[in-house]
């Protein structure tokens, strides 16, 4: 007999499976934070230390106009999963058609805000002079792009439910790969500046979320497809729910990415700013293993939940946890081992900026130690479909904990005590995880 190739979300996962399984997403999720280390990396070498110390000041504005995407993508997709699992296929294309569709209604009038209100903004956040109008060149080259990246986060969590998780590794790959021959070819060889930086980003992010959006209006044989609909008020308020998490992580990180720099700005100015922008930037992408695992196992979470498959959800359980903690030791090494080197990448050449860096990255990276098994608790009940419980971790974690840690850790150990923040952030963060793990699993059926 013919062994099967596909790997369907009603399959028992055995490690390898599940590894199959969650691959694409977790190097998707890379590649998507690597195209954005690459922006940084030719602003800050070709460009300048302003501007680059701009682009990381306006960056959070950004990130926190295209959350609704993660929102309307994790929590939607918690949804979709579930009736899929109920063998409900048709309300399945209706509620991620809807989906689609409110999120492009969203894009646009977000737009509109966010080139109103942008120069304002950034003077808010404490840029002024070259600074200020370095934000504000690349913010609105960036909004002009916001649809297709709320689009990109969209498609990124409903590709692995239509069971297409390999055509999203491929639509990131390509907005990767057309993000850096961009930059090249608009910083290094045209010398644009920032405008070379954001119209290469803006670019890709067209790529990435334009492309599916044609792949679902077309025939196809995934799971799912863009059909006629209407609003279901209901399952809009479930969906929002489910995915509070998500938006809130993304908003909070955001919010406290700002805090962090009027922080710094406070006590070592702008070489402060461009070391945080650094470290970020290589979170980005050791977190990014982290989310992509969360996004690939969420789908199969929720599709044997909703089939009342109690033995398989156990398993999923019980297999996640072990290969997050092993990830959790093993990027924390890398991180602090890399540390030097990652600082020369970017800025090697302040050696003053260097050496901050290098200190910030070693402190910084403690955190991943309790990184990864907080970001799966958050994805893991939002796949349960307890987005109340998904959103409490998401907020204690990225807000409520990191601002009090960095207004008070500052006073104890002065420019470390920033650094630390996050270490205490995840720390307290996984504390609460774990204890609403121990709650939650009879309930639940997973323990």
């Amino acid at each position: 007999m013919k062994a099967k190739t596909k790997i369907q979300l009603s399959d028992h996962f055995t490690y390898p499976r599940l590894l199959r399984f969650v691959f694409p997403s977790i190097v998707m999720m890379i590649f998507t934070s690597i195209y954005g280390v690459v922006d940084g990396l030719f602003v800050s070498n070709y460009v300048g230390k302003t501007p680059f110390a701009a682009v990381n000041l306006i960056m959070p504005f950004l990130m926190i106009m295209g959350a609704v995407g993660f929102m309307f993508g994790t929590g939607g997709s918690a949804v979709v999963s579930q009736a899929l699992g109920e063998g409900k296929p048709d309300k399945a294309n209706q509620y991620f058609s809807m989906m689609v569709y409110v999120v492009i209604g969203c894009g646009i009038v977000l737009t509109f805000i966010g080139l109103i209100t942008l120069r304002p903004i950034a003077a808010a956040f404490g840029a002024e002079g070259e600074m200020l109008d370095d934000c504000v060149i690349y913010g609105r080259i960036i909004l002009c792009a916001l649809t297709a990246f709320m689009l990109q986060n969209v498609f990124q969590s409903f590709l692995v439910t239509a069971e297409r998780p390999k055509l999203g590794l491929a639509v990131t790959i390509a907005a990767g790969v057309a993000n850096m021959l961009l930059d090249f070819i608009f910083i290094a060889v045209f010398q644009w500046g920032i405008v070379g930086a954001a119209a290469a980003t803006a670019a890709s992010q067209l790529v990435g979320g334009l492309i599916p959006l044609i792949y679902f209006f077309r025939p196809n044989t995934s799971l799912l497809k863009l059909v006629k609909t209407k609003i279901d008020a209901n399952i809009m308020l479930k969906t929002c729910i489910n995915g509070s998490s998500e938006l809130m992580t993304n908003i909070s990180m955001s919010l406290v990415n700002i805090l962090y720099n009027f922080q710094l700005m406070r006590y070592v100015g702008e070489d402060g700013i461009a070391a945080y922008g650094v470290i970020m930037y290589v979170s980005f992408i050791f977190a990014a293993i982290f989310i992509g695992y969360s996004i690939g196992s969420a789908p199969v979470i929720g599709y044997h939940y909703g089939a009342g498959n109690h033995a398989e959800l156990k398993g999923l359980f019980r297999k996640s946890l072990s290969l997050i903690t092993l990830w959790n030791v093993l990027l924390t090494i890398i991180a602090i081992v890399t540390s030097q080197p990652l600082a020369r990448i970017f800025v090697g050449y302040d050696a003053d900026l260097t050496a901050l860096t290098r200190r910030g990255l070693c402190l910084y990276a403690l955190s991943f130690l309790m990184m990864g098994l907080n970001i799966f608790a958050s994805a893991f009940f939002t796949a349960l479909g307890n987005g109340v419980v998904s959103a409490s971790i998401s907020f204690l974690r990225t807000l409520l904990f990191q601002i009090a840690a960095v207004l008070i850790l500052p006073l104890l150990f002065q420019l470390d005590g920033i650094w630390l923040s996050v270490v205490a952030a995840e720390a307290l963060a996984l504390i609460v995880t774990v204890f609403f793990f121990v709650k939650k699993g009879n309930y639940y059926h997973y323990i």
